[in-house]
């Protein structure tokens, strides 16, 4: 299995119950190894997938169906 990782900026500020929310909806995606926000950064979500399984556009379509503005960021 190959890994990569993306990060996915949210411009809404996100509280910690809808960080959660939305961290299982990304680990849903098959492919998806791990998505997580990092302490302090509540509007950068990491997002470790398999690439041969999932693909960066789902990962951030998904957050975008969630109700919140985001964009990837560069690594």
């Amino acid at each position: 299995m190959n890994l990569s990782d993306i990060m996915i900026h949210v411009n809404e500020p996100l509280s910690v119950d809808a960080q959660h929310v939305l961290e299982d909806r990304v680990r849903a995606i098959d492919g998806v190894v791990s998505s997580h926000f990092n302490p302090g950064r509540n509007q950068l979500m990491m997002v470790a997938y398999d690439p041969d399984v999932a693909r960066s556009a789902v990962l951030l379509a998904k957050v975008r169906e969630a109700g919140f503005t985001a964009q990837m960021v560069g690594l």
